[in-house]
């Protein structure tokens, strides 16, 4: 009788806190609808330039799942540097010269095993007629780690920047900190700005030894400046930040804030940049924070880009910052009006 007393109880709760139901019901149809729509649609179709090849060699490519365009070799690679292909095929003497963009390692393994394939069926099977293989970008031998570590980085720090960020900033308002600041001469956006400086001082550490461990420690791949990887995550870390104290805001307990984890932070990971998305899915991958720290790490980490080819990236995550750091200051406006 005591356990079924107990059971009403926590029930009853239940049944009036909407936010738990709604986590509990919904949340789970959302992830399952992401990965559908993201796993159904991806494509996994690289795209390779050829420059000179034998008859039927690009017909036997497009039966491997290829798409197959035909360029000159300057055309080929200013697309190869851009990314519009994952390789281009030069034919000469009977031998097949490629050259493949490394970091987007998937593809570039399809390409390749699309152009052994080719010259299988169009009878260049001898040695001296195989394929010599030139990587634009990562080499042969690099692992899955060198190539998607930066996504993994970008992640984590946003990941744990936003949860930490969110629960401390959610103590100060239930422990009456926040409204014993609100009740003195200072301005919102002074508050939500001291809050920032305060958690970013630490977020520079964090960002310092993220960075320091994953290259110099766990050998991660690095091509371009550590300098450079240093500020794309302390910016990271920056936007979960002000992040996280916005969604903070909605939650009345340590428990409603990780509720927010499987709504907002997990689906990033779809529209970071590691799938290849369809037309539509894109347009929503270009509203994700995330999106823009993973394409900036990759850019200097695999293809060691400078700060002139990500400064659009840079610049989208700091106007993230300072939109999130606005929306702040107004919503403390429930607390008080100054």
């Amino acid at each position: 009788m005591k356990a079924r007393a107990l059971a009403v109880r926590i029930l009853h709760q239940l049944r009036h806190d909407k936010r738990t139901l709604a986590l509990m019901m919904a949340a789970p149809l959302l992830m399952l609808t992401l990965m559908y729509y993201i796993f159904e649609t991806s494509t996994s179709t690289p795209t390779v330039a050829i420059i000179n090849a034998p008859s039927g060699f690009s017909e036997s490519m497009e039966t491997s799942n290829v798409i197959v365009m035909r360029m000159t070799e300057g055309q080929a690679r200013e697309a190869l540097e851009a990314g519009e292909i994952v390789a281009f095929i030069n034919v000469s003497g009977g031998k097949a010269y490629v050259k493949v963009d490394g970091s987007q390692t998937g593809d570039t393994r399809a390409a390749l095993a699309a152009v052994q394939v080719a010259g299988l069926r169009a009878g260049n099977a001898r040695s001296d007629l195989q394929a010599e293989v030139e990587y634009l970008y990562s080499y042969e031998d690099s692992s899955m780690f060198d190539t998607y570590g930066a996504a993994y980085i970008g992640f984590i720090v946003f990941f744990f920047t936003f949860l930490v960020a969110g629960i401390s900033f959610l103590q100060e308002r239930t422990s009456g900190t926040l409204e014993r600041l609100l009740s003195m001469p200072i301005k919102r956006w002074e508050i939500v700005l001291g809050y920032v400086m305060g958690f970013g001082t630490v977020t520079v550490l964090q960002s310092f030894l993220i960075s320091w461990f994953s290259i110099y420690i766990l050998d991660l791949a690095l091509v371009g400046s550590f300098v450079l990887v240093l500020l794309i995550i302390l910016l990271a870390a920056m936007v979960a930040l002000t992040f996280g104290i916005m969604c903070s805001t909605a939650a009345n307990s340590e428990f409603q804030m990780m509720q927010f984890i499987p709504v907002v932070i997990i689906p990033q990971i779809f529209f970071s940049g590691l799938f290849d998305l369809s037309s539509w899915l894109e347009i929503i991958e270009k509203t994700v924070p995330l999106y823009y720290v993973t394409d900036a790490l990759t850019k200097v980490m695999v293809k060691g880009a400078g700060i002139d080819v990500i400064a659009v990236d840079l610049a989208v995550i700091a106007g993230f910052c300072v939109f999130f750091m606005a929306l702040n200051a107004r919503l403390l406006k429930k607390y008080r009006r100054i």
